[in-house]
């Protein structure tokens, strides 16, 4: 079952000068399975953040079909898009957005109350989350008090507390040093196949791609290609690496 269909995504963008335009995407395709761990790469200016954005209802489509769960976002009004990405997407920024003001436990319990929920289920939910996230012991804490991994974990038990649709991830390990990086991507792999939590991640970073099943690069607003995982994380990395240098080889 598809969680998400994307078909012919333009996003044209045109500045104050009359007829002057520039195309960030130009008719890009895409589906993801549900279940899947997919990964898109591609070089800076491609289109990447442009595409993550229309996904998430970030941004309005200059034309082209998406469709969440069966849900056509392409024709909902603002309003109904906010609603629908707060019960059907999850996100995971580079940035970590935790509120600094909330102990952990908080912040992973905020897509819940938000929706209406309280009370001893949200606790238990939340708390069962942390511990299978391995931060049951600093859920106390407030963000300024972990480390930069155990607050990147927490804002990934935030995105999937309430059970979404899809999980889109933003550079996830951008600002994490090596270990923290390989932790939280260890931790997105066992969330997919444990949990088939759908995860659908943009990353410039090659090792970050090989934990994913399948890889999207694009180019100039479009897909370049695709790669699915069929051997090793090792034996995919070096496969991606490969792409890469041909993308990077194409351009122009």
């Amino acid at each position: 079952m598809a969680v998400l269909t994307a078909k012919r995504l333009t996003k044209v963008y045109r500045t104050q000068s009359a007829g002057v335009t520039a195309k960030a995407l130009n008719g890009i395709d895409l589906e993801v399975a549900e279940g899947e761990f997919v990964g898109i790469m591609g070089p800076s200016g491609s289109g990447k953040t442009t595409l993550l954005n229309l996904l998430a209802g970030l941004d309005q489509l200059t034309s082209g079909e998406l469709r969440i769960h069966d849900h056509d976002v392409s024709s909902m009004k603002p309003n109904d898009v906010s609603l629908f990405r707060r019960r059907n997407l999850g996100f995971v920024f580079q940035d970590f957005n935790l509120l600094d003001t909330l102990t952990i436990e908080e912040n992973v319990s905020l897509p819940l109350i938000m929706d209406g929920h309280k009370g001893t289920q949200v606790l238990q939910k939340v708390r069962e989350l942390l511990a299978y996230l391995g931060l049951e012991h600093v859920m106390h804490r407030y963000p300024y008090e972990v480390s930069g991994g155990q607050q990147q974990r927490t804002a990934v038990a935030r995105a999937i507390v309430h059970n979404p649709k899809l999980v889109l991830a933003d550079e996830p390990t951008g600002n994490l040093d090596s270990g923290s990086a390989t932790a939280l991507l260890e931790q997105f792999q066992r969330l997919n196949q444990d949990k088939k939590v759908t995860i659908l991640m943009v990353t410039h970073d090659p090792f970050a791609a090989s934990y994913c099943g399948r890889i999207v690069f694009i180019k100039d607003g479009q897909v370049f290609s695709k790669m699915d995982r069929t051997a090793s994380r090792q034996t995919f990395f070096h496969e991606i690496l490969d792409t890469l240098a041909v993308l990077e080889g194409a351009k122009g």
